[in-house]
């Protein structure tokens, strides 16, 4: 039956095509797109929401305080299970793999990428992983728009529109944001777009928030509705703030990293790998339970008015009237969540960064405005500030700083935080680049040559391949000839630079005929001077395996129009300054969403 209802879709589809226009079709293309993309988040959310319920009526009926720390340990070794055993053994985790795929792939996503983090991610977080669900939920989106414009055999540049749609529709299902589901599209992933381009990624997150909040229970989502008045007293506070969280951004992403690699060092079978970290992560969910999960529902009960109930079910909870406990658990827990969420995923497990980057960010603002009202050095409104904490954690971590501005915007219900927003997001985002070049997400990336960056140049050059332009055909001198050879291969070619080599084609040196003008003209020397008389050192050199970016900034110090290519420490061909521009420029226009 619901092969009948895909086949009767497709066949609509499919006349829809014949007889709209492209832009028409793509505007139709993101509606679906945001539909499809809105629906993963209706069932993930839904799912670890039931099971978050659930393990909170055990703990309250039937005292089991070592429930919560049983459930990941089966979520873990679930999903490497659903992993060997129904996706293949293996699976692509992180936002990062969508830049991946537009940079290197032609923004192709494998098909099993539609379902693969929808079931995975869903037995990790929702059975209480300490992770987020909204890398997921991105992936999830960019693959259904990916695979969509393959089999409507749509260009590349309407694939990597239609991969905005669907990582913009994912963002505004998940938090029912959908500004701040185009802004993380703009800046996360495309890396040029027009002013038109804008429409169909705009459609499909408002699509994508509509149907998320038709569907799902407010509860569900990360809302606040309490909030109090910017007072710009307290502007240098936030500006502290700011300054706090870019650290602390710096802090998440190092450990989080180290803690990744010595899980990927172990040699462990997978099984045993996912048992060793869900008993370290079992430890301390049992010691700081609200390490559980997402960890929404303790941002909440932070950003409210009774924040000693985040104590309760806990081994402190006897300690709820004592502030100074409070506030170290908290503080504790906010340090620690980088770890439970690094062992999580480095254990096996499947899930993203975006939620743990919320919760730490309140746990942030929360510790930071409760010291200073508890020190009496001012009275600052802690809900205020738990919520603005987020964004700067977001910012420095993801580099993105307006997503982090508007997302809480959104989900606060209002814009009157923007002012403290924009000031702790653009200090946190300056200081985190400041010390990591490249965001938390792409930085495994950068390290293989892999990545997408804020400079447009650098990501155009990253997709181009330095072979395709090297000429192999170029005349070679020898030099104890003397320069009537060279009149001759000027005469007969339109070479105007030459590699002088010895007998094993060992680079000796090179004529630049532009230097040797006056040389050229000039019989009685052409006759008389030899061509190792007249040859220069080359001003650089380029290696086949060097990225066009290296190759750019070689052409850009040596003032050189070409260069000459070494491989295996002998000669081997030139690059022409002129044809690396032309690549960049066929390259830039292709890639660029109009």
């Amino acid at each position: 039956m619901f092969k009948k209802y895909i086949s009767k879709l497709d066949t609509i589809i499919v006349w829809a095509q014949s007889i709209l226009t492209g832009k028409q079709f793509i505007f139709l293309s993101s509606v679906l797109v945001g539909i499809s993309a809105a629906f993963a988040v209706i069932v993930l959310k839904s799912f670890a929401h039931w099971v978050f319920q659930f393990a909170t009526y055990i703990n309250g009926i039937l005292k089991l305080s070592f429930i919560n720390s049983i459930l990941p340990i089966a979520g873990l070794l679930l999903t490497v299970f659903v992993i060997k055993k129904v996706l293949g053994g293996t699976i692509e985790k992180g936002t990062s793999q969508i830049l991946y795929a537009v940079a290197k792939k032609a923004s192709i996503i494998p098909e099993k990428q539609m379902y693969a983090h929808i079931i995975t991610s869903s037995l990790t977080v929702g059975l209480g992983g300490s992770a987020g669900l909204e890398s997921p939920i991105v992936v999830t989106g960019a693959a259904f728009g990916s695979n969509y414009a393959q089999k409507y055999k749509l260009s590349y540049k309407d694939r990597t529109l239609l991969i905005g749609c669907g990582v913009s529709a994912g963002i505004g299902a998940a938090f029912n944001a959908p500004i701040a589901g185009v802004l993380f599209a703009i800046e996360f992933l495309l890396v040029d777009v027009s002013i038109s381009a804008f429409t169909p990624i705009m459609i499909s997150a408002a699509t994508g928030a509509i149907v998320s909040a038709i569907t799902l229970d407010e509860t569900v989502l990360l809302n606040f509705k309490q909030q109090q008045l910017f007072n710009y007293h307290n502007i240098p506070f936030y500006v502290l703030l700011g300054v706090l969280t870019g650290f602390i951004s710096i802090y998440y992403t190092r450990n989080f990293q180290r803690t990744e690699h010595f899980f990927h060092r172990l040699k462990l079978t997978p099984y045993k790998k996912a048992l060793f970290g869900a008993s370290i992560l079992a430890v301390l969910i049992f010691i700081f339970p609200k390490l559980f999960g997402e960890g929404y529902e303790s941002i909440k009960i932070l950003a409210e008015s009774h924040p000693e109930e985040i104590l309760e079910n806990t081994l402190f909870e006897s300690f709820k009237n004592n502030r100074w406990v409070l506030l170290l658990f908290v503080a504790a827990t906010m340090m620690l969540k980088v770890f439970a969420t690094s062992i999580t995923l480095g254990s096996g497990g499947n899930g993203g960064n975006f939620a743990p980057s919320l919760f730490v960010g309140s746990y942030v603002g929360f510790v930071f405005s409760k010291f200073i009202n508890f020190i009496g050095l001012s009275h600052l409104p802690v809900s205020n500030f738990t919520m603005v904490g987020m964004a700067g954690i977001l910012s420095g971590l993801f580099h993105a700083p307006l997503t982090a501005i508007f997302l809480i915007a959104e989900i606060t219900g209002g814009y009157s935080l923007m002012v403290p927003l924009m000031i702790v997001a653009s200090i946190s985002f300056a200081i985190s680049k400041r010390f990591e070049k490249h965001s938390m997400d792409v930085k495994n990336l950068a390290q293989k040559g892999h990545v997408f960056t804020n400079n447009k140049d650098t990501n155009v050059l990253s997709t181009l391949n330095t072979n395709s332009i090297i000429h192999t055909d170029f005349l070679t001198l020898s030099p104890e000839e003397n320069l009537e050879k060279l009149v001759d291969l000027i005469s007969h070619s339109s070479q105007s630079v030459f590699a002088v080599v010895d007998k094993e084609q060992h680079l000796l040196g090179v004529i630049h005929f532009n230097d040797i003008r006056e040389i050229i003209f000039n019989k009685y020397r052409v006759k008389y001077t030899l061509v190792k008389d007249i040859m220069t050192a080359p001003s650089d050199f380029i290696y086949p395996f060097h990225s066009m970016e290296v190759v750019m900034n070689k052409f850009e110090q040596t003032k050189r129009t070409f260069l000459p290519v070494i491989k295996d420490e002998k000669y081997f061909g030139f690059i022409s300054k002129s044809e690396a521009l032309e690549a960049y420029r066929s390259k830039l226009k292709s890639m660029t969403i109009e």
